[in-house]
Protein backbone atom coordinates (compact mmCIF):
# COMPACT_ATOMS: atom_id res chain seq x y z
CA UNK A 1 0.00 0.00 0.00
CA UNK A 2 1.31 3.59 -0.80
CA UNK A 3 1.13 5.15 2.70
CA UNK A 4 3.14 2.03 4.05
CA UNK A 5 6.32 4.02 1.71
CA UNK A 6 5.95 6.92 3.88
CA UNK A 7 6.24 4.79 7.21
CA UNK A 8 10.03 5.70 8.75
CA UNK A 9 9.53 3.10 11.65
CA UNK A 10 12.92 1.51 12.48
CA UNK A 11 14.62 4.50 10.94
CA UNK A 12 17.21 7.19 12.55
CA UNK A 13 17.18 10.94 11.61
CA UNK A 14 19.80 13.25 12.39
CA UNK A 15 18.67 16.52 11.77
CA UNK A 16 20.69 20.03 12.08
CA UNK A 17 19.18 22.99 13.77
CA UNK A 18 16.87 21.52 15.43
CA UNK A 19 16.19 23.49 18.63
CA UNK A 20 13.51 26.07 16.58
CA UNK A 21 11.99 26.69 13.50
CA UNK A 22 11.71 25.01 10.62
CA UNK A 23 14.91 21.84 11.77
CA UNK A 24 12.00 21.48 14.82
CA UNK A 25 9.05 21.06 12.99
CA UNK A 26 11.13 18.90 9.77
CA UNK A 27 12.11 16.37 13.60
CA UNK A 28 8.70 16.32 14.92
CA UNK A 29 7.29 15.26 11.33
CA UNK A 30 9.93 12.62 10.98
CA UNK A 31 9.36 11.38 14.68
CA UNK A 32 5.27 11.10 13.86
CA UNK A 33 6.27 9.33 10.82
CA UNK A 34 8.31 6.88 12.92
CA UNK A 35 11.58 7.89 13.20
CA UNK A 36 13.73 8.26 16.23
CA UNK A 37 15.52 11.54 15.68
CA UNK A 38 19.22 12.74 17.06
CA UNK A 39 18.71 16.45 16.97
CA UNK A 40 21.91 19.09 16.52
CA UNK A 41 21.80 22.19 18.16
CA UNK A 42 24.25 25.20 18.67
CA UNK A 43 22.77 27.15 21.31
CA UNK A 44 19.55 26.22 23.57
CA UNK A 45 19.37 22.98 24.82
CA UNK A 46 16.01 21.39 22.41
CA UNK A 47 13.91 20.51 25.60
CA UNK A 48 10.58 21.23 23.99
CA UNK A 49 11.50 19.12 20.85
CA UNK A 50 13.07 16.28 22.97
CA UNK A 51 9.28 16.73 25.11
CA UNK A 52 7.04 16.37 21.62
CA UNK A 53 9.10 13.65 20.36
CA UNK A 54 8.96 11.44 23.42
CA UNK A 55 5.49 12.44 23.64
CA UNK A 56 5.04 10.30 20.47
CA UNK A 57 6.96 7.27 22.12
CA UNK A 58 10.22 7.75 19.35
CA UNK A 59 13.62 8.38 21.56
CA UNK A 60 15.67 11.98 20.74
CA UNK A 61 19.24 12.37 21.65
CA UNK A 62 19.86 16.27 21.69
CA UNK A 63 23.63 16.88 20.20
CA UNK A 64 25.16 19.82 20.59
CA UNK A 65 27.80 21.29 18.19
CA UNK A 66 28.83 24.39 16.14
CA UNK A 67 29.07 23.97 12.70
CA UNK A 68 31.02 26.85 12.02
CA UNK A 69 33.39 24.29 11.49
CA UNK A 70 33.51 20.77 10.72
CA UNK A 71 35.69 19.48 14.04
CA UNK A 72 32.45 18.67 15.31
CA UNK A 73 31.31 16.11 12.67
CA UNK A 74 33.07 12.95 13.92
CA UNK A 75 31.66 13.07 17.54
CA UNK A 76 28.23 14.05 15.96
CA UNK A 77 28.68 10.92 13.71
CA UNK A 78 29.99 8.64 16.90
CA UNK A 79 27.45 9.73 19.43
CA UNK A 80 24.10 9.33 17.29
CA UNK A 81 25.55 5.67 15.71
CA UNK A 82 26.38 5.13 19.77
CA UNK A 83 23.25 5.82 21.05
CA UNK A 84 21.02 4.39 18.18
CA UNK A 85 22.95 1.88 16.43
CA UNK A 86 22.78 3.45 13.08
CA UNK A 87 21.97 6.43 10.64
CA UNK A 88 19.33 6.37 8.10
CA UNK A 89 18.39 9.83 7.25
CA UNK A 90 20.57 13.47 7.39
CA UNK A 91 18.69 16.93 7.51
CA UNK A 92 21.39 19.27 6.80
CA UNK A 93 19.34 22.47 7.89
CA UNK A 94 21.41 24.58 10.17
CA UNK A 95 22.07 27.75 8.42
CA UNK A 96 22.77 31.56 8.99
CA UNK A 97 22.20 34.79 7.46
CA UNK A 98 24.13 37.89 7.65
CA UNK A 99 22.54 41.46 5.82
CA UNK A 100 24.65 43.96 4.52
CA UNK A 101 24.98 46.19 1.28
CA UNK A 102 27.29 43.92 -0.78
CA UNK A 103 29.45 47.02 -1.69
CA UNK A 104 30.02 46.94 2.58
CA UNK A 105 30.44 43.38 3.22
CA UNK A 106 32.94 41.24 5.59
CA UNK A 107 34.99 38.82 5.11
CA UNK A 108 33.88 37.76 8.38
CA UNK A 109 30.34 37.99 7.45
CA UNK A 110 31.10 36.10 3.94
CA UNK A 111 33.35 33.46 5.76
CA UNK A 112 30.66 32.86 8.81
CA UNK A 113 28.03 32.11 6.47
CA UNK A 114 30.14 29.81 4.38
CA UNK A 115 31.10 28.06 6.77
CA UNK A 116 27.64 26.97 8.34
CA UNK A 117 25.99 26.79 5.37
CA UNK A 118 27.70 25.21 2.80
CA UNK A 119 30.97 23.44 4.33
CA UNK A 120 29.80 21.79 7.48
CA UNK A 121 26.51 20.86 4.87
CA UNK A 122 29.04 18.91 2.62
CA UNK A 123 31.39 17.05 4.98
CA UNK A 124 28.95 16.55 7.12
CA UNK A 125 27.02 14.78 4.01
CA UNK A 126 30.09 12.59 3.57
CA UNK A 127 30.40 11.65 6.28
CA UNK A 128 26.90 10.34 7.03
CA UNK A 129 27.27 8.66 3.31
CA UNK A 130 30.75 6.67 4.31
CA UNK A 131 28.20 5.33 7.33
CA UNK A 132 25.67 4.31 4.59
CA UNK A 133 28.47 3.04 2.45
CA UNK A 134 29.91 1.14 5.38
CA UNK A 135 26.72 -0.65 5.61
CA UNK A 136 25.50 -0.90 2.20
CA UNK A 137 22.63 0.41 3.30
CA UNK A 138 21.35 3.34 0.68
CA UNK A 139 20.33 6.30 2.48
CA UNK A 140 18.09 10.00 2.69
CA UNK A 141 20.47 13.15 2.56
CA UNK A 142 18.08 16.33 2.33
CA UNK A 143 19.73 19.86 2.16
CA UNK A 144 17.93 22.79 2.84
CA UNK A 145 17.82 25.54 0.12
CA UNK A 146 16.26 28.84 -0.34
CA UNK A 147 14.50 30.92 -2.90
CA UNK A 148 17.87 32.42 -3.18
CA UNK A 149 18.85 29.27 -4.38
CA UNK A 150 16.81 30.53 -7.57
CA UNK A 151 16.99 34.12 -7.14
CA UNK A 152 19.36 36.67 -6.42
CA UNK A 153 17.94 38.58 -3.33
CA UNK A 154 19.21 41.87 -2.09
CA UNK A 155 21.93 42.37 0.96
CA UNK A 156 22.99 39.12 1.74
CA UNK A 157 25.49 37.97 -0.98
CA UNK A 158 27.06 35.08 1.31
CA UNK A 159 23.69 33.61 2.02
CA UNK A 160 22.87 33.36 -1.56
CA UNK A 161 25.82 32.55 -2.82
CA UNK A 162 25.10 29.35 0.31
CA UNK A 163 22.02 28.03 -1.08
CA UNK A 164 23.17 28.66 -4.69
CA UNK A 165 25.88 26.44 -3.80
CA UNK A 166 23.79 23.83 -1.87
CA UNK A 167 21.10 23.18 -4.86
CA UNK A 168 24.12 22.60 -6.93
CA UNK A 169 26.08 20.32 -4.58
CA UNK A 170 23.34 18.35 -4.26
CA UNK A 171 22.84 17.49 -7.86
CA UNK A 172 26.49 16.35 -7.74
CA UNK A 173 26.11 14.31 -4.74
CA UNK A 174 22.98 12.87 -6.49
CA UNK A 175 24.96 12.37 -9.39
CA UNK A 176 28.02 10.41 -7.51
CA UNK A 177 26.00 8.95 -4.71
CA UNK A 178 22.74 6.78 -6.51
CA UNK A 179 24.89 4.21 -7.39
CA UNK A 180 24.84 3.37 -3.52
CA UNK A 181 21.42 4.00 -3.36
CA UNK A 182 21.51 7.43 -1.50
CA UNK A 183 18.95 9.56 -2.67
CA UNK A 184 19.78 13.60 -2.20
CA UNK A 185 17.32 15.62 -2.34
CA UNK A 186 16.76 19.61 -1.37
CA UNK A 187 14.03 21.81 -0.30
CA UNK A 188 13.80 25.07 -0.89
CA UNK A 189 11.54 27.15 1.49
CA UNK A 190 9.21 30.01 0.81
CA UNK A 191 9.00 32.95 2.53
CA UNK A 192 8.64 31.67 6.82
CA UNK A 193 7.81 32.69 9.44
CA UNK A 194 10.87 32.13 11.29
CA UNK A 195 13.95 33.78 13.01
CA UNK A 196 15.84 34.35 9.71
CA UNK A 197 12.99 36.35 8.39
CA UNK A 198 12.50 38.43 11.45
CA UNK A 199 13.72 41.58 9.63
CA UNK A 200 11.67 41.16 7.09
CA UNK A 201 8.39 40.99 8.71
CA UNK A 202 9.32 43.71 10.83
CA UNK A 203 9.14 45.52 7.76
CA UNK A 204 5.54 46.84 7.20
CA UNK A 205 6.82 47.70 3.47
CA UNK A 206 8.88 44.51 2.74
CA UNK A 207 6.68 42.29 4.47
CA UNK A 208 3.81 43.74 2.06
CA UNK A 209 5.40 43.31 -1.01
CA UNK A 210 6.36 39.83 -0.04
CA UNK A 211 2.57 39.44 0.82
CA UNK A 212 1.50 40.27 -2.04
CA UNK A 213 3.78 38.53 -4.67
CA UNK A 214 2.81 35.26 -2.82
CA UNK A 215 -0.31 33.26 -4.64
CA UNK A 216 -1.14 31.46 -0.97
CA UNK A 217 -1.03 34.93 0.16
CA UNK A 218 0.21 34.25 3.84
CA UNK A 219 3.92 33.27 5.36
CA UNK A 220 4.78 30.08 5.45
CA UNK A 221 4.76 28.26 8.31
CA UNK A 222 7.41 25.59 9.91
CA UNK A 223 4.68 22.58 9.98
CA UNK A 224 4.23 23.82 6.24
CA UNK A 225 7.54 21.76 5.51
CA UNK A 226 6.62 18.48 7.44
CA UNK A 227 5.05 16.47 4.06
CA UNK A 228 7.82 17.23 2.01
CA UNK A 229 10.85 16.04 4.36
CA UNK A 230 9.14 12.66 5.20
CA UNK A 231 8.35 12.14 1.75
CA UNK A 232 11.89 12.92 0.80
CA UNK A 233 13.44 11.00 3.86
CA UNK A 234 10.79 7.65 2.80
CA UNK A 235 10.56 4.94 0.14
CA UNK A 236 8.41 7.19 -1.71
CA UNK A 237 10.45 9.31 -3.40
CA UNK A 238 13.24 6.59 -4.00
CA UNK A 239 13.24 7.53 -7.68
CA UNK A 240 14.40 11.22 -6.92
CA UNK A 241 17.92 12.49 -7.15
CA UNK A 242 19.10 15.59 -7.23
CA UNK A 243 16.25 17.77 -7.40
CA UNK A 244 15.54 21.16 -5.41
CA UNK A 245 11.38 20.61 -3.89
CA UNK A 246 9.92 24.46 -3.58
CA UNK A 247 7.46 24.32 -0.55
CA UNK A 248 7.04 27.90 -1.30
CA UNK A 249 3.00 29.14 -1.33
CA UNK A 250 3.48 29.87 -5.18
CA UNK A 251 6.26 32.15 -4.80
CA UNK A 252 8.00 31.19 -8.00
CA UNK A 253 5.22 29.96 -10.08
CA UNK A 254 4.75 33.95 -10.53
Amino acid sequence: MILDQFNLSGKVALVTGCSAGLGEAMACGLAEAGADVAGVYNQGKPTAIEEKITALGKRFKGIQADLSSIAPIKDIIHKTIDTFGRVDILVNNAGIIRREKALLFSEKDWDDVMNVNIKSLFFLSQAVANQFVARNSGGKIINIASMLSFQGGILVPSYTASKSGVMGLTRLLACEWAPHHINVNAIAPGYMATRNTQALRDDPVRSKQILERIPAGRWGEPDDLKGAVVFLASEASNYMNGYTLAVDGGWLAR
